[in-house]
C-alpha cells in the first residue's frame, strides 16, 4: 500500500516568469525547475507600437494603462500559467556610476556612500532608492601591481576603494509596483536590466567582456569583469534608426523596411539588396565605433583587453551583424544565447538560438526568481 504521506514534505516544482518591458516590445519567459534542471516552459514577445498606432519595432512611450493592457495580452497569448515572477527595470530609468572611496571598513562606508553619492545623483537623494556594492580590488589591478605601477612608482589609488552605486527614482518603482498590482503578478523584487543580462549570457570567465544591447531607440553598452559592471554607456542609435533610413531611402513603408532589415537585404532586386546592406552598415558602424572608443578607454584606464563582445537585444537578430561587428571591433564577437542555460525541446534549438538575444533580460530575471524560490 502506498504511503499517503510520502509526498507531503516534498517541495513542489515552481514555475516563474521573467518580464522585460522595453520601449518597442514586452518579452516574457516562463521557467521551471525539474529534476535539478531549469526547463523552458514558454516564452513570447509582443510589439508595443500598434498600441499607439505605430509600426512594429518602433520605440514607444506608452501610458501606464496601455502597458498594463499589453502585458496582460502577452501573458495570455504566451500561455503564462504562473503569477510568480520578477520584473526588469530599464537601464534608462536608473542611474549607475562608480565612485572612489577611502579604504575603510564596511560600517563606515554605509554612512559615507550616501553622502558621497549626492554629488553624482542629479536628483535629491531622498527621491531615489539607492544601492551600492564594493568592487573587489583584484578586479582593479593585478596582485603584482597592487601598490606599484609598471614604472615602479607608488600607485596613488592603492588606498582607495571603487564602489558601484545604483539609484532608481521612487516614482519609477511606484509605477512598476502599480503595473504588478493591476496585473495581479507576484514579483517581489525589481532588477535593472543589465544585471539580468549578465546572469543569462555570461559565464564565470574572469576576463573583461563587453555587452552590447541593441534596442529600438538606443544601444546600451556595458563592460563587465567577473560579474561586476565596470563601465556603462548609452549610445543614441538603435535598430529603429536603421528601419527609418531604409524606409526613407528606398521609399517603402516602415513595415517593409523592418522586414528588409531583419533579412539583411534579401529582397526582390539585387541592387536593392546592396542598398539595404549599406544602410544597415551605416548605423551599425556608428554604434560599433562608439563601442570601440569605450573599449580603448577601458583598456587605457585598467590596462586590460576586452576578450569578447556579446550582442543582445532585438537589434542583434539581424543577419550579418556579427560580420559587421568584427570589422569594427578587435575582439571575439558572439551573439548572446540565453536559452543555452535552460532545457528545451531539440526541435526548438535553431529558433531559440536565433531569437535568444532578444530574451536575454526576461530569461535572466526569471533565473533570479527561480533561485529565490528554491
Amino acid at each position: 500500500m502506498q504511503n499517503p504521506f510520502s509526498g507531503l514534505f516534498k517541495k513542489k516544482d515552481v514555475s516563474v516568469v521573467g518580464i522585460d518591458i522595453g520601449t518597442s516590445a514586452i518579452k516574457v519567459v516562463q521557467l521551471r525547475k525539474k529534476a535539478g534542471k531549469v526547463v523552458l516552459e514558454t516564452y513570447g514577445a509582443l510589439a508595443l507600437g500598434p498600441y499607439v498606432g505605430a509600426a512594429v519595432g518602433k520605440a514607444t512611450n506608452l501610458p501606464l494603462d496601455k502597458i498594463v493592457t499589453a502585458l496582460s495580452d502577452i501573458l495570455r497569448e504566451a500561455h503564462i500559467t504562473t503569477k510568480r515572477g520578477g520584473m526588469a527595470i530599464p537601464f534608462s530609468s536608473s542611474f549607475m556610476t562608480i565612485i572612489e572611496m577611502p579604504t575603510v571598513n564596511e560600517k563606515e562606508l554605509i554612512t559615507m556612500v550616501p553622502l558621497e553619492a549626492r554629488k553624482y545623483i542629479p536628483v535629491p537623494i531622498t527621491e531615489v532608492n539607492l544601492d551600492w556594492s564594493i568592487i573587489p580590488k583584484d578586479q582593479i589591478k593585478n596582485d603584482s601591481s597592487a601598490e606599484k605601477g609598471d614604472t615602479g612608482k607608488i600607485d596613488i589609488t592603492a588606498g582607495k576603494t571603487d564602489v558601484l552605486i545604483v539609484a532608481i527614482h521612487n516614482d519609477t518603482i511606484a509605477e512598476y509596483q502599480s503595473i504588478l498590482e493591476k496585473t495581479s503578478l507576484d514579483a517581489n523584487f525589481f532588477e535593472i536590466e543589465i544585471f539580468s543580462t549578465i546572469r543569462s549570457v555570461l559565464d564565470n570567465t574572469p576576463d573583461p567582456t563587453m555587452i552590447l544591447d541593441i534596442g529600438a531607440a538606443t544601444t546600451k553598452l556595458y563592460i563587465v569583469e567577473r560579474g561586476n559592471v565596470r563601465i556603462s554607456h548609452t549610445i543614441n542609435r538603435g535598430s529603429q534608426d536603421i528601419t527609418s533610413s531604409i524606409a526613407v531611402s528606398l521609399g517603402v513603408t516602415i513595415e517593409q523596411a523592418e522586414i528588409m532589415k531583419r533579412t539583411s537585404g534579401h529582397t526582390i532586386g539585387a541592387s536593392q539588396e546592396q542598398d539595404v546592406s549599406r544602410l544597415v552598415a551605416l548605423t551599425l558602424d556608428f554604434i560599433f565605433g562608439e563601442a570601440e572608443r569605450a573599449m580603448l578607454a577601458y583598456q587605457q584606464k585598467y590596462m586590460k583587453n576586452i576578450s569578447r563582445v556579446v550582442l543582445v537585444g532585438g537589434g542583434s537578430a539581424m543577419n550579418g551583424i556579427v560580420d559587421i561587428a568584427k570589422k569594427n571591433l578587435h575582439a571575439e564577437i558572439v551573439q548572446g544565447d540565453p536559452f543555452a542555460k535552460v532545457e528545451a525541446p531539440a526541435a526548438l534549438f535553431e529558433v531559440l538560438k536565433k531569437n535568444g538575444p532578444e530574451f536575454a533580460v526576461a530569461l535572466g530575471i526569471a533565473l533570479r526568481r527561480l533561485s529565490k524560490s528554491e
